[in-house]
């Protein structure tokens, strides 16, 4: 059988941060199809509705019979609501296999990295770094995901 990594191929910066979170920039049908084969279950769509993008995705993900959830992530939305929205999102899946995206895989990063620190006890320095390897590129966004760990991390 595929896996969602796999099925994914091709997928801008696409990667298996975790045994149920793949990663990566924009897919195509294509990529969403495979995805459902590999046993993928939510796509986590972190672009604005109003991003210029190939296809009509929600459309496409319900058709496939995958729950689409769409939480843009950008300027004036770096904000806890936000990040209190996509762990929701994670923590939901439980098990279930969930494509994080965006265009390029950076806002995916940013957004990750408190799910990586608060509920998988990553280190600071490895969160970093796995967030790096899905495609951050941005300090902000980098801040935005360390800022709310500290504020939220058990003392």
């Amino acid at each position: 059988m595929t896996t969602p990594l796999q099925a994914l191929h091709g997928v801008t910066n696409a990667c298996q941060l975790l045994p149920s979170v793949a990663t990566g920039g924009q897919p195509s049908s294509a990529h969403l199809s495979a995805f459902k084969e590999a046993g993928g279950a939510i796509v986590l769509d972190l672009r604005d509705p109003m991003e210029p993008r190939p296809l009509d995705e929600a459309s496409t993900v319900r058709s496939l019979g995958l729950e689409y959830e769409n939480v843009p992530v950008g300027a004036g939305t770096l904000d806890d609501p936000t990040m209190e929205r996509i762990l929701g999102v994670l923590r939901h899946a439980g098990s279930k296999p969930v494509f994080v995206h965006c265009g390029s895989g950076n806002r995916v990063g940013g957004a990750l990295i408190p799910f990586l620190m608060l509920d998988h006890g990553f280190e600071e320095e490895d969160a970093v770094g796995q967030a790096m390897r899905v495609g951050l590129r941005s300090a902000e966004l980098m801040e935005w995901g360390l800022d709310y760990v500290r504020r939220h991390q058990a003392t």
